[in-house]
């Protein structure tokens, strides 16, 4: 009989066992409550508590194999917009998309804590009208595969592949690939990808 330790055994009920069983009624909850949409999850996807999907319209969110939405995730979908995640991408806790056009997201990219996303900002600069009643700037957002998001960071701009995004960072232009960048508003701090990506200006290791 092989070695079994019982101390172990109510925690693998609940997060293991009980954890999918909750984790797959969400999932059915989900495709049930957004058949006005387009909702597709392909294989294997953890979905945790806290989980939410605001859709009102005809929006689509599409969501690749052995994603893992841990815990919290939310995510608004106005008009016509479109969210669609890689496989492999994990979400830690509290990440908020905010999506009116599109936002794609590669394989095996990885988001901290309190990380939002959205592809729209609010108008400000008529002095004549509040912020609230301007209107809103849009731009399509793609972020690539094996991005590292750090927690706290806000991303309104592209992100290229296997970037790394530090803590606390605000993300307003497009990042490069291999780019190791941080700040408000980010900047390159390092490039370690391949010499013949390497953007104008930055040297190796910088």
């Amino acid at each position: 009989m092989p070695n079994v330790d019982w101390r172990r055994l109510p925690w693998q009920l609940r997060y293991r066992v009980l954890g999918q069983l909750a984790s797959d009624a969400r999932r059915l909850t989900i495709l049930a409550t957004h058949r006005h949409g387009t909702v597709r999850f392909h294989g294997s996807v953890h979905i945790g508590p806290g989980f939410e999907l605001v859709m009102p319209d005809n929006g689509s969110f599409i969501v690749g194999s052995g994603v893992d939405f841990r815990r919290r995730f939310a995510c608004e979908i106005g008009g016509d917009g479109k969210v669609e995640i890689g496989n492999g991408t994990a979400f830690t806790s509290d990440v908020y998309i905010q999506c009116s056009t599109s936002i794609t997201i590669g394989e095996r990219s990885a988001f901290g804590q309190a990380v939002q996303i959205a592809d729209g900002n609010h108008r400000f600069r008529d002095p004549d009208l509040n912020f609230l009643d301007q209107g809103y700037v849009f731009n399509p957002i793609t972020i690539g595969s094996g991005v590292a998001v750090y927690s706290k960071s806000t991303i309104v701009a592209d992100v290229g592949d296997h970037a790394v995004i530090a803590t606390g960072s605000v993300v307003t232009k497009p990042v490069p690939p291999y780019c190791f960048v941080g700040g408000a508003p980010a900047r390159i701090l390092e490039y370690f990808g391949p010499p013949e990506l390497r953007p104008e200006g930055i040297e190796p290791g910088r």
